[in-house]
């Protein structure tokens, strides 16, 4: 038996805008709304983890940015903005919480007395590879509701639609 919560709620939303709107097309709902339903769905399922080691979604960004950066697992506060895509205003708030537990450290870059860069502690690390290592543990468990093929075709998919909007620009245009 279906519980009302378990109804599509998209589909149900599209039923409403169709009986008031029937002169709309509200078929984008179906994808875009299913998308947004999901992308939040998911990252409620992200954090979970995240939390686990006491990181909230943004300091984990910021430590697995340190981390793909390879030994010695260090980078300017800018790159860290730019791999994370936040402000640099948003970073020092969460690059200050990262130096406050121990898990990164700032210093004066040796190149460039006015630049600041930050690195990864001994504790960071560990704590990043262990959350890392939970996290695809994480994923790999949410990717388990699709078939390798399933999961593969949406990669396709999502990555084609990525590259069309982000060559499109913000107003949706291309040309």
């Amino acid at each position: 038996m279906q519980h009302q919560d378990d109804a599509d709620h998209v589909a149900l939303i599209q039923a409403a805008w169709h009986r008031e709107r029937p002169d709309l097309d509200v078929s984008p709902q179906a994808v875009i709304g299913r998308l947004h339903r999901l992308a939040a769905r998911l990252t409620a399922e992200l954090t979970l983890v995240y939390q686990r080691y006491g990181l909230s979604e943004g300091e984990f960004d910021v430590l697995a940015a340190l981390r793909r950066a390879g030994a010695p697992y260090e980078r300017a506060p800018g790159e860290l903005a730019a791999h994370t895509m936040v402000t640099t205003g948003a970073m020092t708030k969460r690059i200050d919480r990262l130096e406050r537990a121990g898990l990164v450290t700032r210093r004066t870059a040796e190149d460039d007395r006015r630049g600041r860069v930050v690195a990864l502690t001994d504790a960071g690390l560990r704590l990043i590879d262990e959350a890392f290592t939970a996290h695809m543990r994480n994923e790999h468990r949410l990717l388990s509701h699709l078939s390798p093929g399933e999961a593969g075709a949406l990669e396709a998919l999502l990555t084609a639609w990525q590259q069309r909007l982000e060559g499109a620009g913000p107003t949706g245009r291309t040309g």
